[in-house]
């Protein structure tokens, strides 16, 4: 199996949080319980609370066992993509596999609605890290942010989070996402946090629109303001900083690694040629080409341009 072919591994890409990170797309594209302003994928297409195998468990350990033949590095093994991961029924015998056939830990990022099912709790406390999410303070405000599916309610959403907390002895990471003018105001940025205080997670990173996120009007938080807000925060928060490589890739690009990876998520070509280790030359081709042929779109952002795949439906 060549590795362009896969269907449900993408990257590694760069990331902010895991360094280069072999991401594992558990659900169809856009299927979610939250619908995020902020999202940089778009706006959710399937949102749902309903739990199942959307993609078969089989055909990602396929996938995966052909990857790890070819000795490709990476700092995580990331359940994450352009869904909820926790949706997909299979994903705690994922990471089971995951562990049994590598040593590269598992980070699990999840927005963490499905976390008020017992066994979900069990099965995402296997990870090395879990990384949850937190951009509200109310069921007004995570209306608002979240824009989640009929049903999900803030109290359990934050008690699911604590009670993972309790079972839990791996990394809790938990993922703040301010959008300025709509959650970053003094007062409601402490109750975020006495929020993020009762979770207990290892780690706060507070994070703004980097990418160009879904909504227009989820504008990123200037640099000094974050760190400002971060200042409110019991435990220590700290601003993700910008993705910089600190390894010699060994992923050897193609045309097509490269679309799949702009599909998944917007980067620029420094982030491209960190992760791939190209040139910027080599890079600037491939982009050149893609835009030409309609495959990605480029939009500006602050003093980077950003490039996004156009998702094609899978036949």
């Amino acid at each position: 199996m060549s590795k362009t072919s896969y269907r449900h591994l993408f990257g590694p890409v760069p990331s902010r949080r895991f360094g280069r990170s072999l991401g594992i797309d558990l659900t169809p594209f856009k299927t979610c319980s939250f619908d995020c302003i902020f999202c940089q994928l778009g706006r959710t297409t399937n949102k749902t609370a309903i739990a199942t195998e959307y993609v078969p468990a089989q055909e990602v350990l396929t996938e995966l066992a052909d990857w790890l033949k070819n000795d490709t590095a990476a700092d995580f093994i990331s359940l994450a993509g352009s869904g909820e991961p926790t949706l997909n029924s299979a994903f705690g015998q994922i990471i089971d596999v995951v562990h049994r056939e590598c040593k590269i830990p598992v980070a699990l990022l999840t927005n963490g609605t499905q976390l008020i099912h017992d066994d979900v709790r069990l099965q995402a406390a296997k990870a090395d890290v879990i990384k949850l999410s937190l951009s509200a303070w109310d069921q007004q405000s995570l209306d608002v942010m979240n824009r989640p599916v009929d049903g999900v309610q803030f109290s359990e959403l934050i008690k699911g989070m604590q009670d993972l907390r309790q079972i839990c002895n791996n990394q809790i990471w938990l993922e703040v996402f301010l959008a300025w003018g709509i959650n970053t105001a003094p007062d409601d940025v402490r109750k975020i946090a006495k929020l993020a205080a009762s979770i207990a997670p290892d780690k706060i990173q507070l994070n703004t629109a980097v990418r160009p996120p879904c909504e227009d009007f989820a504008r990123p938080v200037p640099k000094e303001q974050l760190l400002r807000l971060a200042e409110l925060f019991e435990t220590k928060a700290d601003p993700i900083a910008e993705f910089s490589s600190d390894h010699s890739s060994q992923v050897q690009a193609t045309e097509a690694d490269v679309l799949v990876t702009l599909q998944r998520r917007p980067c620029t070509l420094g982030q491209l040629c960190a992760v791939f280790g190209l040139h910027r030359n080599e890079a600037s081709k491939y982009i050149g080409k893609l835009l030409r042929t309609g495959q990605i779109v480029e939009q500006r952002k602050d003093s980077e341009w950003y490039y996004t795949g156009v998702h094609q439906a899978k036949s």
